[in-house]
């Protein structure tokens, strides 16, 4: 068996561009910075920065291109993908890239960590519509005892 599967959080590092393909669906190509702290060989705290180039299709494109920002955080799954292409010189050029097969928006503010809140998303997924003043919204009917499963 084999496995191609990304898991990333960070931020991005650039405003998402979203384009139109030739058959209509739409594609948006952004990058992700994700940091890595550890203690070198003296004992001194230092930070790694790693850059990611990602894409996503249809529906997640949207939604990315529509609510996110460079500096905002974002979790995305995925996998790896490799493309080519032929440049103007001649030569052949690569990229890897992360093609999104489901994202969350990371808490609002740009904040890390557990608190916060956060929406998820798989292709082709539609976001459940928000009250207009950020506040939850209880069902009208009661909720019986019984009904709960634990």
């Amino acid at each position: 068996m084999y496995l191609n599967k990304v898991l990333l959080y960070g931020n991005l590092t650039r405003d998402p561009e979203p384009k139109a393909l030739p058959g209509g669906n739409q594609v948006v190509n952004f990058s992700i910075a994700t940091n890595r702290v550890y203690k070198d060989k003296n004992g001194q705290k230092q930070e790694a920065t790693e850059f990611h180039n990602v894409v996503a299709f249809a529906r997640s494109a949207e939604l990315i291109a529509q609510y996110l920002k460079k500096g905002q955080p974002i979790y995305v799954e995925g996998r790896l993908q490799t493309r080519s292409w032929d440049g103007a010189d001649g030569k052949k050029n690569y990229r890897t890239e992360i093609v999104v097969d489901s994202f969350q928006f990371g808490p609002k503010g740009g904040a890390t960590g557990a608190a916060g809140g956060s929406s998820s998303y798989t292709r082709d997924e539609q976001p459940a519509p928000a009250a207009a003043d950020g506040d939850i919204q209880y069902p009208d009917e009661e909720i019986n005892p019984e009904d709960i499963p634990f």
